[in-house]
């Protein structure tokens, strides 16, 4: 693997052409000054919408202005990522930041505006004005949430008390970002060093045993440490959550966090209903992770340790690139045909550079092109994560060039299918081919355990979520104990009696920031089960699914997320899609026992 200390080494291909954004920096000065010029603008239409005329107006410029100034963010801070030392990306970042908050300021009268609108007064200005009839279907959406839209007076107030209600998440993220200091680990040479969270997620899966468990000791320390505390932010958060959804006419919390993509609370709880009535197979598998380790008792931090010894699969990207256009070939010629594209047209930042942001993402810019983002290792784990993006990308290429701008975007309950696709494409086309056993059960241990991180273990934290919210609203306590309780009970339900609790186990709740985005994690597990139930019937040659397929990826949000679905042949609705999922993880749970 090619190791580079500065961008300067990477070839021009490997990195992002920012020129296709803007050719220089002087024209993204020129449209940073048209935005101020456009905000200042805005404050005319205050008060001054009486008609289809004026209201179309607005909603075109400002829709114009929304356009422009999602380029001239996006310039900065692709900028930025690529380099977070760098103080000049870093400038034109926080110079859009305070622009947005103009543009915000300039326009946050529309809202209150178009929701004291009744919906005949709505419907009669489309009438007068047919060039409304682009934007419709977003007048109307918002009109939606006109039931649980207060008084202006309440809303109000409750916009001023905004900060103080986000309180509870923002000290969770100060404690778990920037105070947490973890227990000390054993380097190699015998000394002692703090941990870190990098780390620990390599120390977590090594083969040695005594190095997983100081490193889960010294990880757990911090949080044992602030059980109260951090019961005390939790609590809050959910408390904060239910009241919110009682002053806002929602019949619970959690129908509140599915109105926005319009699924029925039912899809919630068939999720988890449906999940662990299928849980033997997560069950068994564990009996087997047990045995392959050859340990009297199975612990924590033993459910991450690869089970296979001694396979290191390394490939370049660009054999890693034609590997993964052969294993889309399932999708058809245009779609490898376009991602084909993507590598000589600049699309992707590959390498990994010192002050380059970590980890992996794909970002769709409307009217230019996805730009993905990659810190490639030339292995295994490099290729499933280009695959995963790659997914991420051709979606917003699909999108982007079948929707109007208004459309164009994916909500995120969609956004993880495309990947996830992909990924099951690729981990069947390894398969097929590799004839080395080691090898080929390697890679069924990595989608194992990708489907029970995925799924499974998301599927348990909404389950907990379910639970504690409604202790909320049904008035009892919530503290350390009862989180405890909770998430001890679920973590045996869901991984069975093989595992033997260390104390810290009870105190998992603890370190989950996604908790303090309520019900929002089953998003992972609906998009995961929706995507092996596709790729099955990709793989088994059914050409109406490929192209129901495509015409998914071309909707961005024309349509809400499970109706896009049920194109496709996925409805959540029903038990069907989390069973099938569920019976394929069954077999390859038996597949890797036999080998």
């Amino acid at each position: 693997m090619n190791t580079y200390q500065s961008r300067a080494e990477i070839p021009e291909n490997e990195k992002w052409n920012m020129e296709d954004i803007y050719p220089s920096l002087e024209t993204w000065e020129e449209d940073y000054r048209r935005i101020e010029e456009m905000t200042m603008k805005f404050k005319q239409y205050d008060g001054a919408i009486h008609d289809g005329t004026s209201l179309y107006l607005y909603l075109s410029e400002k829709e114009e202005v929304s356009s422009t100034f999602n380029l001239v963010y996006v310039y900065g801070m692709l900028q930025a990522d690529v380099d977070t030392r760098d103080i000049a990306a870093q400038s034109l970042v926080d110079r859009a930041k305070q622009l947005a908050v103009k543009l915000n300021a300039a326009t946050s009268f529309f809202m209150p505006y178009l929701l004291s609108l009744e919906e005949h007064t709505l419907r009669e200005f489309i009438e007068q004005e047919p060039r409304l009839d682009y934007f419709e279907q977003d007048l109307f959406e918002a009109y939606r949430y006109k039931e649980h839209v207060l008084s202006k007076e309440k809303e109000e107030i409750l916009s001023h008390l905004g900060e103080a209600l986000s309180a509870p998440s923002q000290t969770y993220n100060m404690l778990n970002n920037a105070d947490i200091k973890f227990g000390e680990v054993t380097t190699d040479d015998g000394d002692k060093v703090e941990l870190t969270r990098g780390m620990y997620s390599k120390l977590i899966e090594d083969d040695d045993r005594n190095k997983r468990q100081e490193a889960y000791k010294s990880y757990y320390q911090p949080y044992l440490q602030l059980k109260n505390s951090l019961a005390s932010t939790l609590a809050a958060n959910i408390k904060t959550n239910v009241t919110l959804a009682r002053l806002r006419n929602y019949p619970s919390a959690l129908e509140k966090g599915l109105f926005g993509d319009m699924v029925p609370k039912e899809v919630y709880e068939n999720l988890i209903a449906a999940t662990k009535a299928n849980i033997a197979p997560l069950h068994r598998y564990t009996t087997i992770r047990k045995e392959k380790l050859a340990v009297e008792e199975l612990r924590q931090y033993d459910l991450n340790v690869p089970l296979v010894n001694g396979v290191k699969i390394e490939i370049s990207y660009d054999d890693a690139y034609e590997t993964i256009l052969e294993a889309l070939t399932p999708l058809g010629e245009e779609y490898v045909n376009t991602l084909k594209t993507f590598k000589e047209a600049r699309y992707i930042d590959v390498r990994e550079t010192p002050g380059k942001r970590s980890g992996a993402y794909n970002l769709g810019v409307y009217g230019v092109h996805p730009f993905v983002l990659l810190n490639q290792h030339d292995d295994l784990d490099s290729m499933f994560t280009m695959i995963h993006e790659f997914g991420h990308a051709m979606h917003s290429w699909y999108s982007s060039s079948h929707q109007p701008r208004i459309s164009a975007g994916y909500s995120i309950f969609v956004a993880e299918v495309a990947s996830t696709v992909n990924e099951v494409l690729l981990i069947n086309y390894l398969l097929n081919k590799e004839t080395n056993e080691a090898i080929r059960k390697h890679l069924l241990n990595h989608f194992i355990d990708q489907f029970r991180g995925t799924f499974y273990t998301q599927v348990m934290f909404a389950e907990f979520e379910k639970i504690t919210h409604e202790l909320a609203e049904s008035g009892k306590p919530l503290n350390v104990a009862v989180f405890n309780q909770t998430y001890e009970s679920l973590f045996r339900q869901y991984n069975g009696d093989e595992v033997v609790f260390d104390d810290e186990v009870k105190y998992g709740w603890s370190r989950i920031p996604h908790f303090y985005r309520p019900f929002y994690v089953y998003k992972y597990a609906t998009g995961f089960a929706s995507a092996i139930h596709i790729a099955e019937k990709l793989l088994a040659g059914d050409q109406a699914t490929l192209k129901a397929y495509l015409d998914f990826l071309k909707s961005g949000s024309s349509d809400y997320p499970l109706e896009l679905l049920k194109k496709t042949g996925v409805d959540l609705t029903t038990p069907e899609p989390i069973n099938n999922a569920l019976k394929r993880f069954d077999q390859l749970v038996t597949e890797f026992s036999s080998i």
